[in-house]
Formats: C-alpha cells, sequence, structure tokens
C-alpha cells in the first residue's frame, strides 16, 4: 500500500519515514501524485483536490515559471484562502509580479551591506548568550533552551524588538509554527491563528510607529523610512511581513538545528568528520543538514493557464504542492540520497525553496546562523548527545514546517564565555 500523505498521522512520524513515504510515491506514480485533502480551514467547505509534485526536475520547472505557476492563489496553504488572510501571514509569498517584486524590493533595499554585516555579526554573539544561559546545566531541552530561542533573538534584535516582548514573540510563532499542534492551538485553529498573528502585528506596528518618529539602526526603521521616491510598506504590508520573518525567518534554523542534532546521533562518523575540522567541514555540512532536514516541507503553485510539465497536460487552476523533501532525496540528482554527508558536494538542494523570485531572501542569514550554532555547540559542549528520542509536532494536516518540539540533550557542564 502506498503512503497516503493526506493523512496527518503520516506527518507524524519520523523524517525518514516521512521521506520514504514520499519515495515511494515517486517510485510508484513518477513525478505527479493526484491526492484530495479534507478542508480543514472550514472555509470552503469542500475538499481540495492538488498534484503533490515529488521530483527535483519539475519542482524546479514550475519554481522558474512564476507566471505559468503563480504564487497569489494560496500559496503556503494547501486550500485556497481569501487574499486578505493570504497576505496577512505570507506577505510577499503569496504575492505575485509586480506587487511581489515591488515588496521584495523594499526588503531587499533596507538590507543595506552595512546593516546586513551588523545582522550577520550579531548572529555570533546571540548565539554565545544563548549558549551561555544553559551550559553550566548539564541537560536540557536542546529545542526549548538552542533551537527555538536563537534564530528568533536574531530577529526581534534586527527589527528592534524589545527584549522584554520575546516571550510574547515566542509564543505567538510557536502556535504559528505548530502545524495545529494541540498543545499549542488549543481546539480552536484558525482563531488561535489569527490571535497569534495579531498579537505579532500590534507589538510591529508599535514598534514602527516609534521609529518613524524616532529612526534607529534597525531594520523596522529601515523600512519605515524612506528617500524621495522609494516606496514604504504601509503599516498592514510591515505587519504581514513581520509574521513572515518571524515565522519563515525562524523555522528553518529551528528546525535544522534540532534535526542536526538527530543526524549526528544516527551518524556518529559523520559527527567526528565534523568535529575533527570544525572549519574545513562547517559550509557542507550546513548545506547538507538543509537538504536533508527540508524544513519547509512544501510551497503551493497554481497553473494560470492550460500548462504542460513533466510529459503531462494539465487545466488552468490545478494545485502544484512541491515536496521540497522529496525532491531532495531523488536518486536522479543525488547520489544514495538516504545517506547524510556532512562532506557532499556537489549539493544543489533546494531545501531554500526552487530557483526563480520566490528563492528564500533570508538564506544566507540561515546558513550563517546554522554555521554559527553548531560551530559553537561542537566546540563549547563537544560531548554533547541525545538523551531520548526527539519529540515530533503533532501536525493536524500537512505541516508547512515538519518540526521537532522538543529534545532531551545532555553534555559536561562549562563555564559562560561572555562578558
Amino acid at each position: 500500500m502506498t503512503a497516503d500523505i493526506t493523512d496527518p498521522t503520516f506527518w507524524r512520524h519520523p523524517l525518514q519515514d516521512r521521506m520514504d513515504g514520499l519515495a515511494e510515491l515517486r517510485a510508484t506514480n513518477g513525478p505527479f501524485t493526484e491526492a484530495t485533502i479534507e478542508d480543514v480551514t472550514g472555509l470552503l467547505g469542500e475538499d481540495i483536490t492538488f498534484q503533490a509534485v515529488t521530483t527535483y526536475d519539475e519542482i524546479v520547472e514550475i519554481s522558474r515559471k512564476p507566471k505559468l505557476f503563480c504564487s497569489g492563489r494560496g500559496a503556503v496553504s494547501i486550500p485556497d484562502m481569501p487574499t486578505e488572510a493570504l497576505e496577512f501571514f505570507g506577505s510577499f509569498i503569496n504575492m505575485d509580479d509586480p506587487r511581489h517584486a515591488q515588496q521584495r524590493g523594499i526588503v531587499s533595499r533596507a538590507f543595506t551591506p552595512r546593516r546586513l554585516e551588523k545582522v550577520l555579526d550579531s548572529v555570533e554573539h546571540i548565539c554565545t548568550e544563548v549558549i551561555d544561559g544553559f551550559c553550566e546545566r548539564g541537560e536540557v531541552d536542546l529545542v526549548e533552551a538552542m533551537s527555538a530561542p536563537f534564530p528568533l533573538l536574531v530577529i526581534c534584535d534586527m527589527m528592534g524588538i524589545p527584549r522584554s516582548e520575546f516571550k510574547t514573540v515566542f509564543d505567538a510563532t510557536n502556535v504559528i509554527l505548530g502545524g495545529g499542534d494541540p498543545e499549542f492551538v488549543g481546539e480552536d485553529i484558525i482563531a488561535a491563528l489569527f490571535g497569534a498573528g495579531q498579537t505579532l502585528v500590534g507589538l510591529l506596528n508599535e514598534v514602527a510607529e516609534d521609529r518613524r518618529k524616532n529612526p534607529k539602526d534597525d531594520l523596522t526603521s529601515a523600512l519605515v523610512q524612506a528617500e524621495v521616491g522609494e516606496d514604504v510598506m504601509t503599516e498592514a504590508e510591515l505587519g504581514s511581513f513581520f509574521i513572515l520573518l518571524a515565522v519563515a525567518g525562524n523555522d528553518t534554523t529551528r528546525t535544522a538545528i534540532s534535526y542536526a542534532m538527530q543526524f549526528l546521533t544516527e551518524n556518529p562518523e559523520q559527527r567526528r568528520i565534523w568535529q575533527d575540522d570544525i572549519e574545513g567541514v562547517t559550509p557542507t555540512a550546513v548545506e547538507e543538514i538543509v537538504r536533508f532536514a527540508s524544513p519547509v516541507t512544501f510551497m503551493r503553485r497554481t497553473a494560470t493557464e492550460h500548462v504542460e510539465v513533466g510529459g503531462r497536460e494539465f487545466d488552468e487552476g490545478t494545485k502544484f504542492v512541491l515536496f521540497y523533501g522529496a525532491g531532495n532525496r531523488d536518486p536522479r540528482h543525488f547520489a544514495d540520497p538516504d545517506r547524510f554527508d556532512v562532506r557532499r558536494e556537489p549539493n544543489p538542494h533546494i531545501g531554500f525553496g526552487g530557483p526563480g523570485p520566490h528563492f528564500c531572501l533570508g538564506a544566507h542569514l540561515a546558513r550563517r546562523e546554522l554555521a554559527v550554532a553548531w560551530r559553537q555547540l561542537l566546540t563549547r559542549l563537544p560531548d554533547l548527545e541525545a538523551a531520548g528520542p526527539p519529540v515530533y509536532l503533532e501536525a493536524a494536516g500537512i505541516p508547512l514546517v515538519g518540526g521537532i518540539k522538543r529534545y532531551p540533550v545532555r553534555f559536561s557542564p562549562t563555564a559562560p564565555v561572555g562578558s
């Protein structure tokens, strides 16, 4: 029997089991598997049929052709959502050109080389601060102590969010990233999601209002201040961007740090290779972690006209759900794809999305965060090891991020090094 990716329990299995299931679909059906899910949002009241794309070539081709396969009809979610909801939770990843280019351009313009360098430098200091906070304890939940706070602190500092509001942001992002896990959202998923989104928007709007009057050297100031003739984000656009940043800008690193612990536990010889040459191996190890974990489960694209892809024809309006993890395990592009290899080269993974206008804007920052996190963990806590199995999110459906919510680890206590 082939894997049923529409069954929520499929996405609660260990990562390798999920990858094996997607590989089975690819081997049985080729690039496309038609699937149907219930509308768990309750907004449509009908089932949703889509094409699950599980091959590297077709994911890349669809990603490269945004005019034929658009992002403005429910890119983040499989069910169609009202435009307001799409932009509220997805900002410009749910837009098509020219508006997508305009919004992305505002953000790109704000990331001057000097500001980007400042952010990248802050990653090292924040990582030291986070590890200092638990290095004397000897046993912690890696997600709670490291994976979750580290990338989110980078984002909050970058946006100028006061540290006093960190827990507010942390709790809200857990709801949005939880995939419907009842531990985070309770019984009313939609109310919890919109409530968390409103919390983030309200907080950012307070900061933005202050920065319009008192600009500082942070990203929020850059987004609300402009030279003559330059665009700035509206209040609504700015709030949506912060949701995107706090969630999408956080999930890749958060999930990848946790999965890296699992990969290194299951592959001790790869850990030795990395630990014996941290500077030399880190660049390729980071890419392999992103490939192997593929933290973002999927993105959706919708055919804008009758299209042909992968040797098949599809009608206008067909929904294509790009499963990046399946593409990153495609044996036509990755030798021995289910082997974790910290020195894998070449590694043309699509863990940050396929090529095209929606390639992850924060890929460079995510790579830096992963490199710094594991360089420090492997040197400061050299005997760090799993103290139990990881606990996966209990997704209510196909999760945007198939993450780990708890992971007990232990190590020999060490002294803080920060000032």
